[in-house]
């Protein structure tokens, strides 16, 4: 037995027309939540501070790219960065009383050009990761260094799980995200 709409009820009918209606007002929610928050752009620009205009990328590995101004030969704009949120990428890694959010900026070559805590519940955090100094040594580091605490991140003593949480978040997400970034680029025409 074949069923069509029109041989429906009236109630099936209008049902299906009110999810059909949710889908699309849900897709173009969807579509409004890939921009920018205003706070994220300010931090963007902070840590990417050539960069002309940010991109919300929510396929694959919920991450921003930064683009610059200048032109590709193909007309489009240039990418100079990526940034992500640890929590985005690496949810699982805890610290010792839960995750630790960070802004992280890479330039597309895999060079970490910005670290920024944003939000942690870490009892030490205030003498570990909060301190500018904590950021500051990622600086210039690629992804290809090992960013170990006790190798080439210094330990805090008393603070050691944070340190090594946020380490991690930051070290795997940063090859994570650029493994991503280059696959992706080799597949485009």
């Amino acid at each position: 037995m074949k069923v069509t709409l029109s041989s429906s009820p009236a109630w099936f009918r209008l049902g299906s027309v009110a999810l059909f209606l949710l889908a699309a007002v849900g897709s173009r929610v969807a579509a409004q939540s890939a921009q920018l928050a205003p706070a994220d752009e300010v931090a963007l620009r902070r840590l990417i501070p050539k960069a002309d205009h940010f991109e919300l990328v929510e396929t694959g590995l919920r991450h921003f790219r930064a683009y610059s101004s200048g032109l590709n030969p193909d007309g489009r704009m240039e990418v100079v960065g990526l940034a992500f949120f640890t929590t985005d990428l690496t949810p699982r890694i805890y610290a010792y009383k839960g995750r630790i959010t960070t802004l992280v900026a890479l330039d597309i070559g895999g060079t970490l050009v910005g670290v920024r805590v944003v939000h942690h519940y870490e009892p030490f955090g205030y003498f570990s990761i909060d301190r500018p100094e904590f950021s500051e040594q990622f600086l210039g580091k690629s992804i290809l260094d090992p960013l170990e605490v006790g190798e080439d991140v210094d330990a805090v003593s008393r603070a050691t799980i944070t340190v090594e949480a946020a380490t991690r978040a930051i070290r795997q997400g940063a090859r994570q995200l650029v493994r991503e970034f280059l696959a992706e680029q080799t597949t485009e025409p």
